[in-house]
């Protein structure tokens, strides 16, 4: 398994990109389409949030169909909270995108990111739909076109040997606030040539979000929007998937890899971020234990703020792990942050330790900070990936609609 940041969706036999700005966004692309000429098998996980989008409710119709062949997806305007008007008109999107690419409405799904509430400017979209061709995009132009206020397209490639087959896997994805997903505004879109049954699929998409994207927070809101899709169109001519045997785990393991990469990206772009927090919870009595105590402590407020002012604020640390509802001995905990200019203990066996501020203060001013936890207490382990809060934070989300 590798990873190989030049692998990108159009690169995967059968898989193409094309991205345009039709105007809905002042600048940048803000419409896109991934397409397999060849039929796929389809997984998605969605938002937890009672209110949803209508593209997320149409997605989540249209994913139950056993053939996919295309994602369409629009950036400027999230299309939530418009009434019957707004899943017309996401009705309409599926529809031209149908007609464009020769291929049946239920075959599509659908997303869109950006503002609640504002309809959506069907003219600009349908026009930019209208001019589709096939293959005529660079290949970060749809990256690019499901970005908000992300600073960077977010991107990876994955490549594996299955069957003695070279599998590949690429995915392009945003996100930058509104990020806490449960399943921000956040959407990732994974192409591979895999062989492999559509029920499987679902089960390591879902096995592998929850470890990835699922423990990741920017400012504790998870959006109307987050869902994340991933096609197989079969094209590696690998033996078929249709058992947990050794070649679905080694699958599962490069889509893994492939998620928590991304995931890291969209946590180091949050909003006004000026570094990239990673908190590993280590020896807790159990995983769920584990994933609710790192979550909690990435998800605080408080920690971000203190993490912005290089402050190794312990007791806000010690606060998320309490009021978390993870199990733990508080007597037990040791806490450390390290980043590329040291490491320093600043918590053992439940107290405080006597260290330097300016040595801990140099050591969070990095782009990348660790919060190692060691619970003592067990054998389970679990990451989770945010960022700072910063000044800037409250400055561009105060101005979103500007």
């Amino acid at each position: 398994m590798k990873i190989n940041k030049n692998l990108f969706i159009d690169d995967i036999k059968g898989f193409t990109t094309w991205a345009k700005h039709t105007g809905v966004k002042k600048r940048r692309n803000d419409l896109c389409i991934v397409f397999s000429k060849d039929p796929c098998v389809s997984a998605g996980v969605f938002t937890k949030n009672k209110i949803k989008a209508h593209p997320i409710i149409m997605s989540m119709d249209n994913i139950k169909n056993e053939v996919t062949h295309a994602i369409v997806a629009n950036s400027g305007n999230a299309n939530a909270c418009n009434g019957p008007e707004g899943y017309e008109n996401c009705k309409s999107i599926i529809s031209e995108t149908a007609n464009t690419l020769g291929i049946n409405e239920k075959e599509i799904l659908t997303a869109s990111t950006g503002i609640i509430g504002l309809p959506l400017d069907m003219e600009k979209i349908l026009t930019g739909l209208s001019s589709y061709e096939y293959h005529k995009s660079l290949p970060l132009d749809a990256a690019e076109a499901i970005c908000t206020t992300d600073t960077f397209s977010k991107h990876l490639g994955m490549e594996f040997e299955i069957s003695e087959k070279n599998i590949k896997l690429s995915c392009i994805a945003k996100g930058s606030g509104m990020i806490h997903p449960n399943m921000g505004t956040m959407l990732s879109f994974i192409a591979t040539d895999l062989n492999i049954t559509k029920e499987l699929l679902q089960e390591a998409l879902n096995e592998s979000v929850t470890d990835s994207y699922n423990m990741i927070s920017v400012d504790g809101d998870t959006s109307t929007n987050d869902c994340v899709f991933i096609l197989a169109n079969g094209n590696g001519k690998n033996h078929k998937i249709d058992s947990k045997n050794d070649e679905y785990y080694a699958f599962l393991k490069a889509l893994n890899a492939l998620n928590k990469n991304i995931s890291k990206q969209i946590a180091m772009d949050g909003e006004g971020a000026t570094k990239l927090i990673e908190t590993k919870v280590i020896n807790a009595p159990s995983k769920s234990d584990a994933r609710t105590l790192a979550k909690s402590v990435i998800s605080s407020s408080l920690v971000k703020s203190a993490f912005f002012g290089n402050d190794a604020n312990w007791g806000r640390i010690l606060c998320a792990l309490g009021y978390s509802e993870g199990s733990f001995n508080p007597d037990k905990i040791d806490i450390s942050i390290k980043s590329s200019r040291g490491k320093v203990d600043i918590m053992k066996t439940g107290q405080p330790t006597i260290y330097s501020d300016s040595l801990a203060e140099a050591i969070i001013d990095d782009s990348k900070v660790d919060i190692l936890i060691d619970l003592n207490s067990g054998k389970e382990k679990a990451t989770s990936w945010g960022c700072d809060l910063s000044y800037d934070y409250v400055r561009i989300n105060g101005a979103y609609k500007v």
